[in-house]
């Protein structure tokens, strides 16, 4: 009995791997041909899939999907240089504040007068730099509002991950005065050991600069770069497991030591991505994608309720995007706003903890996930139509 169990499974996990090998394979020409985010793709072919019973219930493509999930936070991280977060002046840092803290502020308002849960104050402000670099593509690596957009969206997204991180402690089933409290002591441990490590390793590679190109040199047929990236990138998420904290926080931390650090190796990002975007992350967004159930589309409340969402979020960065109208005018401002209206990632993860937590219906998840595919969808379309607007005027 116990063998056939197995045999089944292991068909089932079969099915599900041809499976993602047909998407990983036909997303890139069907993105092409909608005109559609790549991701956005595979989460609507990972529930036509799912729909037609291609995919199925499994924990081994479970735990492949939370690893591409992980492994995305890890380069956006590379995204970011830390020194840049020194080196910031100090007008776009109280901007920057400014602008998180109305963000924060309106959010916690409409969850009052609507009497919704306390998890939608984390929802609605939520921030991805994600699908943001995308937009370099469209605009280029000198855009300032671009440029400015980033640096804030990632400082709004430490702090979201960081917020999701205490609400995980206080949302899991076992949670109790002394598990949030410790929780909360290790994340704090945890942000410090990063802040001295960061101060560390500046005066270690300023005194040996040579230790840069051991650890990661130019030319190597050992691809040793890779390897290091890659035992970084195991060896945080087992410290963030052990010390139950939110793991894409350690991943996200540990991508941006890498692209602060070890600047001298321009296509590493480009090496980590390419093996990212090709395998890992798109069967994160086909997981996403099989969760979410195609039936319940055909309930009108689900998409009116999404579609609201959706706005409100997008006229909330708008609104707040405005503290930066006299350095940037007012079109860019609202690129500015709209380019903060694609938290795919996290608004997922946000998502994904209230539903196991069960403090969100069923109904309320594939909301959410509907909000994000709507987000990127519309999102995107809506810069477009105003950057060009921009350029005619």
């Amino acid at each position: 009995m116990l063998q056939n169990v197995i045999e089944h499974q292991d068909l089932i996990d079969l099915k599900i791997l041809t499976t993602i090998a047909c998407c990983l394979f036909l997303s890139p020409y069907i993105a092409k041909s909608l005109r559609l985010p790549i991701s956005a793709t595979e989460i609507i072919l990972g529930s036509i899939v799912a729909y037609f019973n291609f995919i199925e219930e499994s924990e081994n493509f479970k735990l492949l999907a939370n690893i591409g999930f992980f492994y995305l936070m890890f380069i956006a991280g590379m995204e970011v240089n830390l020194r840049d977060f020194f080196n910031m002046e100090k007008k776009l840092v109280k901007q920057s504040l400014y602008y998180i803290f109305l963000l924060y502020s309106l959010a916690s308002l409409i969850v009052w007068i609507f009497k919704l849960h306390f998890v939608f104050i984390l929802i609605i402000p939520i921030m991805s730099v994600g699908l943001l670099s995308i937009l370099f593509k469209d605009f280029g690596k000198n855009c300032y509002w671009l440029n400015t957009a980033m640096i804030v969206a990632t400082l709004a997204e430490v702090i979201s991950i960081v917020l999701i991180t205490i609400a995980g402690a206080f949302l899991r089933e076992d949670t109790s005065i002394i598990s949030v409290g410790q929780s909360i002591l290790y994340l704090n441990i945890f942000l410090g050991l990063c802040l001295l490590s960061f101060k560390i390793l500046g005066i270690l590679f300023w005194w040996y600069p040579g230790l840069k190109t051991i650890l990661m040199p130019e030319e190597d047929k050992n691809e040793k770069d890779i390897r290091f990236c890659i035992a970084i990138f195991i060896l945080i998420i087992i410290a963030m497991i052990i010390t139950k904290l939110e793991v894409a926080l350690g991943a996200f931390i540990a991508g941006s030591f890498m692209a602060t650090f070890f600047n001298h190796k321009k296509d590493l990002e480009h090496k980590l991505s390419s093996f990212g975007y090709g395998f890992l992350i798109p069967v994160f967004f086909i997981y996403i994608g099989s969760t979410f159930d195609i039936k319940i589309l055909l309930e009108y409340k689900i998409i009116l309720y999404s579609f609201s969402l959706m706005l409100l979020m997008m006229c909330l960065r708008i609104l707040c995007s405005m503290i930066f109208l006299k350095d940037i005018g007012f079109k860019n401002s609202i690129l500015f706003g709209l380019s903060h209206s694609m938290p795919l990632t996290l608004l997922i993860a946000a998502a994904t903890l209230s539903f196991n937590a069960k403090i969100i219906s069923s109904n309320l998840y594939v909301a959410l996930i509907l909000t994000a595919l709507f987000e990127v969808i519309i999102v995107l379309s809506l810069i477009k139509i105003v950057s060009n607007i921009k350029k005619e005027g």
